[in-house]
């Protein structure tokens, strides 16, 4: 889709979307960050390997990490696909400038990346529509609208009030619940098996962010009910 993104998506929303099969929000990231991949290319050992197939290499390993890159773990998203670029073109170089008629050069290929290029991508996607499914009619609504889940561009939360009647604050409010309940391990057990997000830690950095938005949606409730 050549379609501008119109919404008021930024920062760790980005790659929410993108994860969430969101094409817009992943090409707009691999754009923002292309140059991250030529810095990385200038400064490699390249031996007999062409540019450019360094360069597809990179964009590669770039968009892997765009696919995987969790936010809430405190790590620069250029450090974390810094690492997954110069993995990618390392291989590369191995492969390729490993002696003629010799043993294989470098890392043997790992089984998970393997499987990830052919079928990970599409179970992730998969147990997402699952995970979705079983929200409350209202909520699957909303969130399919907010990330573009029915494969039109994501809504903005304004799109949604209008769309439904409400108020934009209300529409976020109806996302918010709805990631609240996607966080549960009931919902998302097997999404987050996938996408390797099912460790005490993991579960402790969604416990944290579903404990922040019942706070907040108490307090803006309370706010309300002293304005009356």
């Amino acid at each position: 889709m050549s379609i501008v993104h119109q919404n008021d998506r930024t920062g760790p929303d980005v790659y929410v979307c993108a994860q969430g099969g969101c094409r817009i929000c992943l090409e707009r990231l691999m754009r923002q960050h292309e140059a991250l991949v030529h810095v990385i290319l200038r400064r490699q050992f390249r031996g007999e390997v062409a540019y450019e197939d360094l360069l597809q290499e990179g964009r590669i390993g770039l968009w892997k990490a765009v696919l995987r890159f969790d936010p809430d773990r405190g790590v620069a998203f250029s450090t974390y696909a810094g690492v997954a670029i110069e993995r990618h073109m390392w291989r590369l170089v191995a492969r390729m400038n490993r002696p003629q008629g010799g043993l294989p050069v470098g890392v043997p290929p790992d089984p998970r990346q393997v499987a990830e290029e052919n079928v990970w991508l599409p179970e992730v996607h998969q147990a997402l529509r699952e995970a979705v499914s079983r929200l409350p009619k209202r909520l699957r609504q909303v969130i399919i609208a907010a990330y573009g889940l029915d494969g039109e561009p994501p809504r903005t939360l304004t799109d949604i009030g209008e769309q439904f009647g409400v108020s934009r604050e209300m529409a976020r409010y109806w996302r918010n619940d709805g990631l609240l309940l996607l966080r549960l391990p009931a919902f998302s057990g097997r999404l987050r098996h996938l996408c390797d997000q099912d460790s005490r830690a993991a579960y402790a950095r969604t416990q944290a962010l579903n404990r922040a938005w019942l706070r907040q949606k108490r307090g803006s409730r309370g706010k309300k009910r002293k304005r009356r």
